[in-house]
């Protein structure tokens, strides 16, 4: 999942995606040497840095352009990345209304793009004052134009500076040509976590990465005592005590001991986003899982082991699935307790993870004891292999695979139909609903979502349609800025908006981007709610901006932002049907869908 980046990319505003140039023959900070705090040869004081912006003559004279029409040439000229008179057009902007962040931090970007680093310093600090953006953006990108600058002293303060308030990419720091000039710096290489860890013994490397971990928790994860479960004393004790005993433990078991570490922060983001980079790692059961009513069933499989899919999972490595189910519940983040059922079966296929967890012996092969769909029991052996080993720690398995569903007569029902496209939408004549899949909250590169919305209530406008019905059960996520277009349509839309004809079915998987979606939904439409308890909670802790531990090569994510898309007092663990049709493996096997059959028989 993207959210998976449910992390949302997008918000981050990064300067190398920046529009404006200024390089006008008027200077915005003045020329006098004692009033302009930067030169070649001298270090600047960085808190005393200021500029007063000079409106440009064309403004003051009579018939000039308004402040509109200047605007909407900053824009104009930004959009085609004519950076000089962008840069031009924003001066006179952020002149005529000096209290807008966006402009200041538009004018701050377009003189970072002409190279008029001295000029974008206090431009950036403005823009910092006023909350453009992620704060801690705004310092970075003064520590890079000090760093451009040769300010290597003020760099390195803008820098830390960046990382106290909660600079959220490590990795852009690490490789950023901007700092070029720091990285021979040891307070830089500390800083973004580049020591040389090549003196350094096994134990101690697995400390660094710890402490480098709480470092990363401690400044970027969201308020302990709040919305974590955990102190920050008790996470302390925990990484420290987690460090004593390095030398005990295998590289496996320290993986899973930072597994549990993460779980005790309490949301569903932070954790382990891949698994370590490590051949050993790479090694999965090609079998999908999933877990049922009734119990863990075998419902997709690498055509090998075609002959297992329906099959009833009964042990395995001599472990019942409920111990195995238990022991996994320890390394899995969550948002709340359904969470755990959508990621346990694909944990399920690690074999390097359930051997750290002492669950089998070998992580090449498993014993599987299994239930036939005639009821018959037999044990069979399962070679891992390394066909698709990112699905242990999310969600996905290869589409070469054979699923349980395709082995079934009849035609699959739809939700089954086509869960690997972003959405689609199917008009069933007889009923006169339109059946709308919303699998990711993603663009489509083919049609956008804000384009196929549009199409979308164009057939519901022009047809004869009585309901509609969002299925959502296996959205994890995506962009949660690509929502209100749909979220409009669907506010707008009397047609649909009403009770009993506008029905979002929603389940487990339901996450990220898609559970903001649902709250959507929930806070601003008359839909009812069908199948299952979402994933996660109305109002929760989100967003992907993974980094590396420089030892272990372990992929992890702190989330940072707070996602309150519900009422500031809705504590709810997670949004709940108003209708509720739990996963059952015998309407699996029938090929039917509760949870539309539940929607077609309302009245």
């Amino acid at each position: 999942m993207k959210s998976p980046l449910n992390l949302i990319c997008s918000l981050v505003c990064h300067k190398k995606q920046r529009g404006g140039v200024y390089n006008t023959s008027k200077s915005i900070i003045p020329e006098t040497s004692h009033e302009n705090p930067i030169s070649r040869s001298t270090q600047p004081d960085f808190d005393r840095l200021c500029f007063v912006v000079t409106p440009f003559a064309r403004a003051q004279q009579p018939g000039a352009p308004s402040f509109q029409e200047t605007l909407k040439s900053a824009e104009s000229a930004t959009a085609k990345k004519d950076w000089q008179a962008a840069a031009g057009y924003w001066a006179s902007v952020v002149a005529e209304n000096p209290v807008n962040a966006k402009f200041w931090e538009q004018f701050a970007q377009s003189l970072y793009q002409n190279k008029d680093y001295k000029q974008a310093i206090p431009a950036y600090q403005k823009a910092l004052e006023l909350g453009a953006g992620f704060p801690s953006n705004q310092a970075y990108n003064i520590a890079c134009c000090y760093a451009l600058l040769g300010a290597k002293e003020s760099a390195l303060k803008w820098l830390e500076k960046a990382f106290e308030i909660g600079f959220r990419d490590l990795d852009n720091a690490q490789k950023d040509s901007d700092l070029q000039s720091l990285h021979d710096n040891p307070r830089y290489l500390r800083l973004v976590g580049l020591d040389d860890l090549s003196k350094m013994t096994r134990e101690q490397s697995w400390r660094y990465d710890l402490g480098m971990l709480e470092r990363e928790v401690d400044r970027k994860g969201f308020a302990y005592g709040v919305v974590r479960t955990t102190t920050k004393a008790e996470f302390h004790d925990a990484v420290t005590n987690l460090g004593a005993r390095a030398e005990k433990l295998s590289d496996q078991q320290m993986v899973i001991e930072i597994m549990k570490l993460m779980r005790t922060l309490g949301d569903g983001h932070t954790g382990l986003l891949l698994p370590p980079q490590q051949p050993d790692y790479a090694l999965a059961l090609p079998l999908q899982f999933y877990l049922f009513k009734e119990g863990m069933f075998v419902i997709a499989a690498d055509p090998k082991y075609k002959d297992l899919l329906g099959a009833q999972v009964l042990q395995l490595g001599g472990h019942g699935s409920d111990e195995i189910l238990k022991s996994l519940d320890q390394v899995i983040s969550r948002d709340n307790e359904m969470w755990p059922s959508q990621l346990a079966p694909y944990h399920l296929r690690s074999l390097p993870l359930l051997s750290a967890l002492g669950l089998v012996s070998d992580i090449r092969k498993a014993e599987l004891s299994l239930r036939d769909a005639d009821g018959s029991e037999r044990k069979v052996t399962v070679e891992a292999d390394s066909t698709h080993p990112n699905s242990v720690i999310w969600n996905d398995f290869p589409a070469e695979w054979t699923t349980y569903a395709q082995t079934l007569p009849g035609s699959p029902p739809l939700y089954l139909k086509n869960a690997k496209t972003n959405y689609w939408f199917e008009y069933l004549s007889d009923s006169k609903v339109v059946y709308f899949q919303y699998n990711r909250v993603l663009n489509d590169e083919k049609e956008p979502l804000a384009a196929f919305t549009e199409r979308l209530f164009k057939f519901i406008n022009e047809h004869d349609v009585e309901k509609l019905v969002i299925d959502m059960r296996w959205n994890n996520g995506g962009n949660t800025l690509l929502a209100p277009p749909l979220l409009y349509s669907l506010i707008k839309s009397d047609k649909v908006n009403q009770k009993g004809k506008l029905f979002v079915i929603i389940g487990r998987r339901t996450f990220s981007a898609a559970q903001n979606t649902t709250t959507f939904f929930e806070r601003h439409t008359k839909a009812i709610f069908v199948g299952e308890p979402t994933g996660s909670r109305p109002n929760f802790v989100g967003e992907e901006t993974p980094f590396v531990l420089p030892y272990s090569k372990i992929m992890v994510n702190i989330s940072d932002l707070y996602w309150q898309s519900s009422w500031p007092m809705d504590y709810r663990t997670w949004i709940a049907p108003q209708i509720y049709t739990p996963p059952t493996f015998a309407a699996y096997r029938a090929n039917r869908d509760p949870a539309m059959e539940a929607v077609l028989a309302y009245r």
